[in-house]
């Protein structure tokens, strides 16, 4: 049996009326990839800034036990310094710093106080190579991709002589590529003896390349399941994580569809930045009443661009075209036309552009549709919480109150505050980017029950999501976006992935619409 690297022994962690870890214990294997895995919510993160040093010992209760020693890290650097690193979903790089300083930032390379440049980019240089990245270390970190960046955090941690690398939803933003290139660059770590823990909602990538796979329920370790003994199907993980089993991921509806509600016409877009580049050309979609409509492609393609210069021109410049809702020429030049017409949009960002995380749940569930708690210009306090309270229980918001800060909520329990702001705007046409995005296997059942109780009340859907079993398994009808086209349309019994995706290949470089 391989050595135990890291013990975490009845720990326990309480927050204000919240007992976040009951109990938990974590064995980690030396040079394995452990994952972690359960809902939103379930404690994972928490367990993981336990370990880090960023709940400081005397926080919580139990014991963590590194390479035979009892640790009582005060602080993050103190589990750094023995070789513990985390990388938090959310990146922690400076966007106007070059890549070499941010590799070593808060671990320069000087002599006598003074930085030594030549030497921190000579060492930028072969950590970059070491992750397999081919990029210039003076360059600014704003300037490569997110995929690349997360790569730099990688190379940051090796920096700091990693004995154990946390990964927090390292691919949550990151598209098919970047994501298989990162999972690969784990089991090269995993052969230099470096061992890794993977939290992650992706069963598929967590089944592909973990050891061992421990399951958190409610802040209380379920069961830890070993690669090559016991049985590891994603099956069995969604049951230990939502504690029953999803017999079938998309829930059943009834397609009940009407007329054509909503009508997109020659739509074209430029990009802000550089005027002359066109981003969306010539896209034409309609969508029915009753219906959800996906919009599939790669990262990249244009879908995000083509949603929101809908939504009130809210992305390009130099758009033209036509929208149509209910046979009528409608114009919406900007986010207040779109609301007004009963149009909206939820963004894929949720925590960037989709929510005031210092905000609490009350605040963003009534901030688009303002006016209807405001008469006579002044918001009606007890008419807000009312209708927050409704939300809140309509969409199964898990929290303690409507009070309780948008930011310290999980990424499901956020996202349905997303919903329920745009849902009480009472629009008739729901354009959702990436809905799902970050957020377990649980959370994603109950947004997609949401989602088919909007099309049961005959709202128009327009679905955006980079994961084409879920833009199968709840479109009833799919457009296929690719280099700024549509370049495809498949309706619910024609559309398989290699269909998609032989249309998306097919497309490339051609620059026409087509029709499968």
């Amino acid at each position: 049996m391989d050595s135990i690297i890291l013990e975490m022994r009845n720990i326990t962690k309480t927050f204000p009326g919240v007992k976040a870890l009951n109990d938990v214990n974590l064995s980690i294997q030396r040079g394995k990839i452990h994952a972690l895995v359960g809902e939103n919510g379930a404690g994972k993160s928490t367990l993981m800034n336990v370990l880090s040093g960023t709940y400081p010992h005397g926080s919580y209760t139990g014991q963590i036990v590194f390479e035979g020693k009892e640790c009582t890290f005060k602080e993050i650097g103190d589990s750094e310094r023995i070789g513990i690193v985390i990388i938090h979903q959310e990146l922690a790089l400076i966007p106007y710093l070059s890549v070499g300083e941010n590799i070593f930032l808060r671990n320069e390379r000087a002599r006598n106080q003074i930085i030594d440049w030549d030497r921190t980019y000579l060492e930028a240089t072969e950590l970059l190579k070491l992750v397999g990245l081919e990029e210039n270390p003076h360059a600014a970190i704003k300037d490569i991709s997110v995929g690349k960046q997360q790569l730099v955090e990688i190379a940051k941690a090796l920096s700091k002589n990693v004995k154990l690398l946390i990964l927090d939803e390292p691919t949550a933003s990151l598209n098919e590529d970047d994501s298989e290139n990162l999972l690969k660059l784990l089991l090269e770590l995993k052969k230099k003896g470096i061992t890794s823990i993977l939290i992650s909602h992706k069963l598929n990538e967590i089944t592909e390349v973990a050891d061992a796979i421990t399951i958190i329920r409610d802040g209380s370790t379920i069961e830890t399941l070993v690669k090559g003994k016991d049985e590891i199907s994603e099956n069995r993980i969604i049951k230990g994580m939502v504690g029953r089993e999803l017999v079938d991921r998309f829930p059943k509806r009834e397609h009940k569809i009407g007329e054509v509600a909503f009508e997109v016409r020659d739509w074209n877009v430029f990009s802000p930045i550089n005027p002359e580049r066109q981003i969306i050309k010539n896209a034409n979609l309609k969508v029915h009443k009753g219906e959800v409509v996906g919009l599939a492609g790669l990262m990249g393609a244009g879908r995000t661009e083509l949603a929101m210069s809908v939504f009130g021109q809210s992305y390009g410049v130099r758009i033209s075209g036509s929208v149509y809702k209910d046979g009528k020429k409608i114009e919406m030049n900007t986010v207040r036309h779109a609301i007004d017409h009963g149009v909206s949009y939820t963004t894929e960002d949720r925590k960037t552009a989709g929510l005031n995380l210092i905000g609490d749940i009350k605040e963003n569930i009534t901030i688009a549709g303002l006016k209807k708690v405001s008469p006579n210009w002044v918001i009606d306090r007890d008419r807000e919480i009312s209708v927050a309270e409704t939300y809140r229980q309509r969409l199964n918001i898990r929290s303690p109150s409507i009070l309780q800060k948008a930011g310290n909520l999980s990424g499901g329990n956020q996202q349905k505050v997303v919903l329920s702001k745009w849902i009480f705007t009472e629009p008739d046409v729901l354009i959702l980017d990436e809905p799902t995005r970050g957020i377990d296997v649980g959370a994603k059942f109950e947004i997609y029950t949401i989602i088919n109780q909007l099309a049961s009340e005959g709202k128009s859907v327009i679905f955006i999501s980079s994961e084409l079993p879920e833009i199968l398994g709840m479109s009833d009808r799919i457009y296929v976006v690719n280099e700024g086209r549509i370049v495809g349309e498949f309706t619910r019994e024609e559309a398989t992935q290699e269909g998609i995706m032989k249309c998306i290949m097919q497309s490339s470089g051609e620059g026409g619409d087509g029709k499968h």
